[in-house]
């Protein structure tokens, strides 16, 4: 399927999710307001046109944006706000270590990261099993990857029309993912294209530190609408 990446969104229905985590064996519900996601990742094209920076290993225009931070996406975020005349989602403070630093105002209507609970909803698109769809047919792993990043859109979507949500690169998400164990540490989902199919599954969740810049994690956006 030939897929061109733009600014495509997609409106995502309010709904209720249960997360979970494995480490913890702690499960919680969120209740969810509609809200927009982007159909695709960010791809390494529409990354450097709003930050004027190519920061990817590999090279392509429609291959997801991957080596940027946590704080790298909050910026992008920010500038893409600006840059459509929305109003920025998230207050950076001078030296900003991405847990003290970021303030998000949940009252603006600029582009932010999905939290947690709204990238889980989005994945399952309806569905409640491991994942939404054949692991081959909707994702790029290990198995079958060739152990390289690949365009987006090049496998099926899921039932609300997002491509992308399992494998090919981990998204960051807003979430702090452990505060008390693991400080500063921001939530990942999805999996990459290195991992196994155990690491593609719609509930998995991993960390890093948002100053870290990895090879397969890049990141998608979401947006308020204020239902």
């Amino acid at each position: 399927m030939d897929v061109i990446a733009g600014n495509e969104m997609m409106a995502v229905p309010a709904g209720r999710v249960t997360l979970s985590d494995r480490r913890t064996q702690r499960s919680w519900a969120v209740e969810l307001a509609p809200y927009e996601l982007a159909v695709f990742p960010i791809t390494q094209g529409r990354y450097a046109r709003v930050t004027g920076r190519r920061p990817s290993n590999a090279q392509g225009d429609q291959v997801p944006v991957e080596g940027v931070s946590w704080l790298d996406a909050i910026r992008f975020c920010n500038a893409l706000s600006r840059r459509e005349g929305l109003a920025p989602a998230y207050r950076l403070h001078a030296g900003a270590d991405g847990v003290d630093g970021v303030e998000w105002d949940a009252s603006a209507d600029g582009y932010r990261l999905p939290t947690e609970a709204e990238w889980e909803h989005a994945c399952r698109a309806g569905t409640t099993g491991a994942r939404y769809g054949r692991l081959d047919d909707i994702a790029w792993h290990r198995g079958n990857s060739h152990e390289r990043i690949h365009e987006v859109g090049g496998k099926q979507p899921n039932a609300w029309g997002l491509y992308d949500m399992l494998g090919n690169v981990w998204e960051w998400c807003w979430d702090l993912y452990d505060a008390d164990v693991y400080g500063a540490y921001r939530v990942l989902r999805g999996g990459g294209w290195f991992d196994e199919h155990w690491s593609c599954r719609a509930s998995v969740r991993r960390r890093s530190h948002p100053t870290f810049r990895i090879d397969d994690v890049g990141f998608r956006i979401a947006r308020s609408t204020g239902g």
